[in-house]
């Protein structure tokens, strides 16, 4: 469900796939789709807090594959603000994110990627197929505007 307003920014306030329907990827088309409203709003977001397990790792798994795809196409540096703003991730996801996949260092007194292709592509593999594809042609949807 995508909020209206939120203080926090978070983008998707509670996700749920019944058991019959699990595995076939609708979970990972949902957190895709609210990350696609996400860049509709010109606005970062990031999943409501606490995440269980399986939301942790449904969301590790969507943010992986979608920073390793854009990392392996970019070529020159690429800044976490300019991850953060071409997939509407919160930069704290994004570095977190990263990290875990050991992806990035500290040096000079700021984060660095490292991200050798051979290591992103070992990456990739291991993080399987993405969920079903959300068509942003298709998307038509005017953004929540409180009246102030």
């Amino acid at each position: 469900m995508q909020e209206k307003h939120s203080e926090e920014a978070y983008n998707l306030a509670c996700i749920l796939t019944l058991p019959p329907y699990q595995r076939k990827g609708y979970g990972k088309f949902l957190i895709a789709f609210s990350y696609e409203l996400s860049k509709k709003e010109g606005k970062v977001g990031t999943p409501e807090r606490p995440l269980s397990d399986l939301g942790l790792l449904s969301y590790r798994g969507y943010w992986t594959r979608v920073l390793l795809e854009i990392l392996k196409k970019h070529k020159s540096n690429i800044s976490i603000k300019e991850l953060s703003d071409m997939t509407a991730i919160k930069a704290d996801d994004i570095l977190s994110t990263l990290q875990s996949l050991d992806l990035i260092q500290y040096r000079k007194g700021q984060h660095v990627i490292c991200a050798d292709p051979k290591v992103l592509d070992r990456h990739l593999k291991a993080a399987g197929r993405g969920g079903l594809d959300v068509d942003v042609s298709k998307l038509i949807w005017t953004p929540y505007k409180e009246q102030g």
